[in-house]
């Protein structure tokens, strides 16, 4: 239980892989396929006629329990992770975008972008309950501990990949004001999937010698699910980046609108856009597939379950064979071997103020739709962020001052030099006052024959 439980600790070689991807520059001034990402309306406001964007990523860690002084540091993660009562909460990710290409024509925009995710998240755990299945500890200086929890307490990792087929109109122009509107069609090709959800967790755990651990009473109700090379492992780096991309096996949809007022050279003094995002699922099939969920309970008198039979799991099958050999305890109530998965749907809204020629201001939100607690929802969160920014033809400098739902308030930075970018929504603020969320983008992108 130990590797998978801290999936997000030892994915932290991969260099600090939360999302909001590519803060600052979706929104830039100099619009391109990220603005498209964001908003598919925004393909009807590229610079250029025709926008190349070469790979380009961003990685993300956030979490709510560790500052950037212990995640550098020579500290013991899994004991800091589980220090006072608060539920831990934790996501990693990285989105990749292929080669992608987009253009204008007349009023129309057009766009197509292959991208690739990768999502770890821990969601409400709870402390004393990570406690003793990753530490073999109890915080209780009794020996006894009482856990009760109404929360969904999951572990989940997702791998996908998704072409996104956009396309983006304006619909309304004068002299003063100008509407767009586009979707995005997404194609979506499931990788690896894998979910732990231990929902409405009430029990005892009673310490009965120095390395047992005794389950003496429960009553709950699990999710396990997993598909791809998540079914074995999911705590080693090979395990995401050789399954990112499956076969086409589910679609996805975004829809956005963005609105300017426009100066008397065409270049506008306020933008207000706003879309929904990743309206959609994926279908995981397959020989390797597992979706099953049981009924934990476990009777005072019971003779209770050793927890340290978790200790040497490391993936979702050896669980699964853990569970299988105490039916007295655990009992199955479905199997199925093909499962949805939903995205995490978003809603965003932003507006971009000019407040003199070189300095614009621009609000930014993101509310997430889905249901965090539900098996199959891959998680996001919500976030509100505040850039100021300077331009000074092909260079613009970005100072993001945000707040996120999981690591509190973030301080970064990023600049753009013609189509070359690179920024962080946290590096002041990690510097500076121990923040608990480290993120980095970098990409370049290059458009030709300037728009009119």
């Amino acid at each position: 239980m130990k590797k998978i439980t801290l999936v997000t600790l030892v994915l932290l070689s991969l260099n600090a892989y939360s999302q909001e991807h590519f803060s600052a520059i979706s929104t830039t001034k100099r619009v391109g396929i990220l603005n498209g990402h964001n908003n598919p309306s925004e393909f009807a406001n590229l610079n250029s006629k025709y926008e190349i964007q070469l790979t380009t990523m961003s990685v993300n860690v956030s979490n709510n329990k560790l500052g950037f002084g212990d995640l550098s540091g020579n500290e013991d993660f899994d004991k800091l992770i589980f220090e006072n009562k608060e539920d831990v909460n934790f996501t990693l990710d990285a989105a990749i975008f292929l080669p992608s290409f987009a253009m204008r024509y007349k009023k129309w925009g057009f766009g197509i972008s292959p991208k690739a995710f990768i999502k770890t998240s821990i969601i409400d755990l709870d402390t004393d309950l990570g406690n003793a299945l990753i530490n073999d500890n109890i915080n209780s200086v009794t020996g006894v501990e009482d856990i009760f929890s109404k929360n969904n307490q999951r572990v989940n990792a997702t791998t996908w990949g998704e072409i996104g087929l956009s396309v983006a109109r304006n619909v309304f122009s004068n002299d003063k004001h100008q509407i767009n509107a586009g979707v995005t069609l997404k194609l979506l090709f499931p990788g690896s999937y894998a979910n732990i959800g231990l929902n409405n967790f009430d029990g005892t755990i009673v310490r009965t010698t120095p390395t047992d651990l005794i389950l003496t009473y429960a009553n709950s109700t699990l999710n396990i699910a997993y598909s791809g090379n998540f079914a074995s492992s999911f705590g080693e780096t090979n395990d995401y980046v050789s399954s990112v991309f499956g076969g086409l096996n589910g679609m996805a949809t975004d829809i956005g609108v963005d609105y300017q007022w426009l100066n008397e050279d065409k270049t506008y003094k306020l933008k207000v856009g706003a879309s929904v995002r990743n309206m959609g699922s994926m279908t995981f099939s397959g020989d390797d597939n597992v979706s099953e969920k049981y009924t934990l309970k476990i009777e005072n008198g019971d003779a209770g379950l050793n927890l340290n039979e978790f200790s040497d799991v490391e993936g979702l099958e050896d669980i699964e064979a853990v569970l299988i050999n105490h039916p007295e305890y655990f009992t199955k109530t479905s199997s199925k071997e093909e499962f949805d998965v939903k995205l995490p749907t978003v809603f965003n809204l932003y507006a971009d103020y000019k407040i003199f020629r070189r300095m614009s201001v621009t609000a930014f939100l993101q509310q997430k739709m889905g249901d965090e607690n539900a098996d199959n929802q891959i998680s996001t969160q919500n976030i509100f962020t505040v850039t100021p920014r300077v331009t000074f033809g092909a260079f613009e400098a970005m100072l993001p001052i945000g707040n996120n739902e999981i690591a509190g308030g973030t301080v970064g930075f990023g600049l753009r030099v013609g189509g070359f970018f690179l920024g962080s929504n946290s590096i002041i603020s990690a510097v500076t006052s121990d923040s608990k969320q480290a993120d980095f983008y970098f990409g370049f992108r290059f458009g030709f024959r300037q728009n009119q």
